[in-house]
């Protein structure tokens, strides 16, 4: 896998189907039939990336956000990122 970028935009792919539930997400990726489940910060940063046009925009809503280490939350958007990609829930694309 190429390094994450905070230049690069997320997409959902057409078999990731998504449900918020109480502030939390079930994802399940139609490809291999998985459900995998997001936290309350973990659905938030799900959001936020979906939105945004690219990592870095998203980075900034949430710093904003949340009172949280710059660095912290780089690590933390960068681990979630590339758990999302191995497992088929979002692909990444350059601007």
């Amino acid at each position: 896998m190429s390094p994450i970028t905070l230049n690069q935009k997320i997409s959902v792919p057409e078999d990731v189907l998504v449900q918020v539930l109480d502030g939390e997400s079930v994802l399940l990726n139609l490809q291999n039939e998985q459900y995998y489940g997001l936290d309350d910060i973990g659905t938030r940063m799900w959001e936020v990336l979906a939105e945004s046009q690219s990592i870095e925009e998203a980075y900034r809503v949430l710093l904003a956000e949340y009172q949280v280490e710059p660095e912290q939350l780089r690590q933390d958007l960068q681990v979630l990122l590339e758990k999302l990609v191995e497992h088929g829930l979002v692909e990444l694309s350059n601007p």
